[in-house]
C-alpha cells in the first residue's frame, strides 16, 4: 500500500498536471479559433456560428492576401527588417552590457551611461521629433528607418537584462583570464559571450517579435505602399481599400469575406514566423530572462 506521504505527493502531481493542461488549452484555443475563423465564410463569421471548426470552408481570405505581388514584397521587407534589427541587437547588447556590468572602480563612467540609457527608455521626444529626425537624415522610405527607430526604443531593456546576467557570472572567470594575460576583447568574446547564450537568445527573441509585429512606423516613415513592411501592408489592406480602384474579381472576393475572417487570416499569418522561431529559442528563454532580471 502507498504511504500517506506518497499518496499526497501523487495527488499534488496530478493536480499540477491538470492545471498545466488547462492553461495549455486556454492558450491553444484562441489560436485554433482564429484559424477556424479565417477558413470560414462571411455569413458564418457574421452570424457567430464559428466555434472550433470552420463553417463553409473556403480560402477567400488567404487568396486576398496572397494573390498580389505586393504581399510578397512586404513579406520580404519584414524579413530584412527582422534580420537587420535582430542582428544589430545581438551585436550592440553584449558590447554595451559587458562594460556596464563592471563596478564603478573598474569603469568610472558606468553610472552616467547607465542612467542615460534608463532615461531614454522612460522618456522620448514623441513621434513628431522622431519623424523630423528621420526625414532630416534622408531615411524616409528606407528599411533603416524601421530598423534604427524600433531598435533604439527596445534595445535599452535588452541591455539591462544582459547587464544583470553578466553580473551574475563568477568573477573568478575574468580574474583567471586576466592573470593569464587576456584582454577585455578576448574575455568578452571567448568567455562572456559563450556563457551568455541564454540571455542573448532571449533578447534576440524579444527583438524578432517586436520588429515582426510593429506596423506604426511603416505608416509614418513610408510614403508609398511598395515600401510597407508586412504588418503595415496587412493593416492597410482593408482599412484603405478603395472600391473605385478594385477590379471585378477583387470586388467579388471582398464581397465573399468579412472583416472578421480577413482579420483572422492576418493574425494567423503574423503568428507563423514567431511560432516557427520560438521552439528553437524556447530552451534558453526562461533561463535567460530569469538570470537577466535578478540582481544579487
Amino acid at each position: 500500500m502507498l504511504s500517506r506521504n506518497t499518496l499526497s505527493s501523487k495527488i499534488i502531481d496530478v493536480t499540477i498536471i491538470i492545471i498545466l493542461l488547462l492553461v495549455a488549452i486556454t492558450c491553444i484555443l484562441p489560436l485554433w479559433y482564429t484559424l477556424s475563423l479565417s477558413f470560414s465564410s462571411k455569413s458564418a463569421a457574421a452570424a457567430g456560428a464559428v466555434t472550433l471548426w470552420p463553417v463553409d470552408f473556403n480560402l477567400n481570405s488567404y487568396k486576398q492576401l496572397l494573390q498580389d505581388t505586393q504581399f510578397f514584397k512586404s513579406f520580404w521587407i519584414s524579413v530584412k527588417r527582422v534580420v537587420l534589427g535582430a542582428g544589430l541587437n545581438f551585436i550592440i547588447v553584449p558590447l554595451m552590457a559587458y562594460p556596464l556590468s563592471k563596478t564603478v572602480k573598474d569603469f568610472k563612467g558606468r553610472n552616467v551611461l547607465t542612467w542615460t540609457l534608463i532615461f531614454t527608455m522612460l522618456f522620448n521626444g514623441g513621434l513628431i521629433p522622431i519623424y523630423l529626425t528621420i526625414k532630416g537624415y534622408g531615411l524616409m522610405n528606407s528599411i533603416w528607418a524601421l530598423v534604427l527607430v524600433g531598435g533604439a526604443q527596445t534595445i535599452v531593456f535588452n541591455i539591462i537584462l544582459a547587464i544583470n546576467f553578466f553580473r551574475n557570472l563568477p568573477n573568478a572567470l575574468e580574474e583567471a583570464a586576466l592573470v593569464d594575460g587576456a584582454g577585455p576583447w578576448y574575455i568578452l568574446f571567448k568567455i562572456y559571450i559563450p556563457l551568455s547564450i541564454p540571455v542573448l537568445a532571449t533578447v534576440s527573441l524579444f527583438s524578432i517579435v517586436y520588429h515582426w509585429n510593429e506596423f506604426l512606423y511603416g505608416l509614418v516613415f513610408m510614403t508609398r505602399e511598395e515600401f510597407y513592411p508586412l504588418q503595415t501592408y496587412i493593416q492597410q489592406l482593408v482599412v484603405s481599400v478603395d472600391p473605385s480602384t478594385m477590379t471585378e474579381d477583387q470586388y467579388k472576393r471582398m464581397s465573399e469575406m468579412s472583416n472578421r475572417t480577413l482579420d483572422a487570416a492576418k493574425i494567423f499569418i503574423a503568428m507563423i514566423p514567431v511560432l516557427v522561431i520560438y521552439p528553437f529559442l524556447q530552451r534558453y528563454f526562461i533561463h535567460g530572462i530569469t538570470l537577466g532580471s535578478v540582481k544579487e
